[in-house]
């Protein structure tokens, strides 16, 4: 396998991580959000689905198929003031459970510096070759 592909291989993985570490970061800022009118639903955690993906001969690189919406029951909390409460003051709360966001985060970023670290030996094993050449 040629260098090259090797870059470009884990630059299709750092588009997906990069990706998938907004899609947390947006779960992440709406989990306490609730809907702004009675019967109105909060926000739904979203989810990042990979597949592998041709990178034009070089080998099976990775892109997004699809974000998708968790299907997960909403959290319910008793918030009486609260535009959205029911008759008994309840309120649905986004199904975004805040520690499962951050083990997906963590995972996410070593992956990204993974496939960084990857582009970074392929350059050096690039230049070290031009050095011979010299």
């Amino acid at each position: 396998m040629e260098l090259k592909n090797v870059m470009a291989i884990s630059a299709s993985a750092l588009r997906a991580q990069s990706l998938r570490m907004r899609v947390i970061a947006e779960n992440l800022a709406n989990s306490d959000s609730i809907a702004a009118k009675p019967g109105a639903e909060p926000y739904r955690r979203k989810v990042v689905n990979f597949e592998p993906t041709d990178i034009g001969g070089a080998g099976q690189g990775v892109s997004i198929s699809s974000v998708g919406q968790d299907q997960s029951e909403f959290r319910r909390a008793l918030r009486p003031g609260a535009p959205s409460a029911d008759a008994n003051g309840y309120v649905d709360l986004p199904n975004v459970n805040t520690a499962m966001e951050m083990v997906d985060m963590q995972s996410a970023q070593r992956s990204y510096e993974a496939n960084l670290s990857a582009i970074q030996a392929s350059k050096n094993l690039t230049m070290r070759t031009i050095d011979l050449l010299k």
